[in-house]
């Protein structure tokens, strides 16, 4: 089992490093300071459990818990504060350590993780989810801002790491979700993975112009243009031809 350590004191995340060593079936895979740096390392590690401290600056560990899209870890707080205690529980949070953590009460909680683990498998699963149709409208959030859109108005999708930038209208959030899963979620009859770092609606293509090395520049309505390598260049021309 990895585990992540996500907590803003350096003094703090070496202490649970110290502790988890006791438990050779609980690996320490990572850590982070912030909750960006948790979401890269999330991405990255696919860890199983969580220790999260709740006061961090920005973004606070409750916060970063409750934007997490499932299959979400278990997850232990390790905090200086008790007031949040309620708020961590209805997260469905594993434990509550106070700082500075005590051994016993520590054990207490890998006691309480093996149980669940041993009652229920390695973590909770994540439903399948049904590819959304062009008239479906999704929920976009960036910071403090929200969309309800319509599928269809979306003209592209570009990847940013473990990001994704979506164009819509005159907006262009980032959202926390890869390009990968971006793309499960996509109609292909309407989409199209242009390349590595993008996908098109196929509805907005204006025009279409060969380009280099046999391949295709393609032109957006709203003026982006997007390159098709000369691979797929011709899954675009089998995939739309007559």
């Amino acid at each position: 089992m990895k585990a992540l350590v996500i907590d803003d004191e350096r003094l703090a995340r070496n202490e649970l490093r110290r502790l988890l060593a006791a438990y050779p079936d609980i690996e320490f895979a990572g850590e982070a300071a912030n909750a960006k740096q948790a979401r890269e390392q999330l991405a990255a590690l696919g860890p199983d459990l969580l220790f999260l401290d709740v006061q961090m600056p920005g973004e606070t560990g409750l916060q970063l818990l409750e934007t997490l899209e499932p299959p979400v870890p278990h997850v232990i707080f390790t905090t200086a504060y008790d007031e949040f205690a309620v708020k961590a529980f209805e997260l469905n949070a594993l434990d509550y350590l106070l700082k500075p953590v005590d051994p016993a009460r520590f054990a207490a909680a890998i006691d309480r993780l093996r149980a669940k683990v041993a009652a229920g498998g390695a973590g909770p699963k994540a439903p399948p989810r049904e590819r959304l149709a062009a008239e479906d409208k999704v929920f976009v959030r960036e910071g403090d801002r929200c969309w309800f859109v319509e599928v269809k108005a979306i003209r592209l999708l570009e990847s940013e790491g473990n990001y994704t930038r979506v164009h819509f209208d005159e907006a262009q959030p980032q959202l926390f979700r890869s390009l990968n899963a971006m793309e499960e979620r996509l109609d292909p009859k309407y989409f199209f993975r242009a390349n590595r770092r993008q996908i098109i609606n196929l509805a907005w293509i204006e025009k279409i112009e060969p380009w280099f090395s046999g391949g295709l520049l393609v032109h957006l309505k709203g003026g982006a243009k997007v390159e098709l390598s000369r691979r797929q260049a011709q899954d675009f021309r089998e995939k739309m031809s007559l």
